[in-house]
């Protein structure tokens, strides 16, 4: 049985913890709120642009763009988003379980056959010590991060597909549906659909607009602009993730480190109780041997 001084000891570093922990799920509590409601905002802005360049694809005559049209697959590029850190649950490793199994099961583990632009630290690292080549990165992401931080990874991701260094481009993270349901989702970016782009409420709209020049140089300029956005979407749907999950893990650490005190303090108080039943056992015998 553990002494008095080592349950004590146990006591006071998980009480610590929990201390830490408790912080921890506070922060990222106030981090979930104002990355939700990044989130929020941006989505407006995704779809308006969305419903511009269904317009302008669309109508008499569909405009055409490289963007638009599909080619044989010879080569797939993934932009896969994780976080800087850990302690925030399965975030990290269901995102990274969905890439490398996707990359065994699509392409072989054939290196010709992908290529990887990774968001966070902690994908950079996971993939390149398990053998994986990545082509870009980009690490130390704001809580918030602003569109001009990730601007020069999506750009050369929107760029790859545009010079046929790869034939069709999807997004790996996890989506944020609410505190305590996110899901790993892989959304294909490139090449951009006519189906992907139509709605009812899109078709409606397509009579308020006028053109010029003509359609496929305003194509040229919105299509590798609404790639982007949802780049930037995703990522900030991925840090509301982040916050959620880390919250939730943090939570159940301090609720556990919580328990695990009360467990060493029940211990404690027996191991106590023991010794001080040992002590006036003794007391007790000396007097009586006194006696004698």
């Amino acid at each position: 049985m553990a002494s008095l001084r080592e349950i004590k000891g146990r006591i006071t570093a998980t009480k610590k913890t929990s201390q830490i922990t408790s912080a921890m799920h506070m922060v990222s509590n106030s981090k979930l709120r104002r990355a939700e409601e990044n989130s929020k905002k941006f989505q407006p802005y995704v779809n308006k642009l969305q419903e511009t360049v269904f317009a302008v694809a669309s109508g008499d005559r569909e405009a055409s763009h490289p963007m638009l049209q599909k080619r044989e697959v010879k080569r797939t590029g993934y932009i896969v988003i994780t976080a800087d850190s850990g302690l925030a649950g399965p975030y990290n490793s269901n995102v990274l379980k969905k890439i490398t199994s996707q990359i065994e099961e699509k392409h072989n583990n054939d290196p010709s056959k992908y290529s990887l632009f990774v968001i966070g630290n902690m994908g950079l690292e996971l993939l390149k010590i398990r053998g994986y080549e990545v082509t870009n990165s980009r690490v130390g992401l704001a809580d918030q991060p602003h569109f001009s931080s990730i601007k020069s990874i999506s750009e050369e991701a929107v760029d790859a597909f545009a010079n046929e260094s790869v034939d069709e481009l999807y997004i790996i993270y996890n989506k944020f549906n609410s505190v305590l349901d996110q899901e790993v989702t892989q959304r294909k970016v490139l090449p951009l659909s006519h189906s992907d782009l139509s709605s009812d409420t899109q078709s409606s709209m397509q009579s308020l607009y006028e053109f010029e020049p003509d359609k496929e140089t305003i194509l040229a300029t919105i299509l590798p602009q609404y790639a982007e956005s949802i780049i930037y979407g995703a990522i900030l749907d991925s840090k509301a993730s982040e916050h959620a999950m880390r919250m939730t893990a943090m939570k159940a650490a301090t609720d556990n480190a919580k328990e695990l005190v009360g467990d060493l303090t029940l211990q404690y108080n027996r191991a106590r109780q023991a010794a001080i039943t040992q002590e006036i056992t003794e007391i007790v015998g000396g007097a009586a041997a006194q006696e004698k």
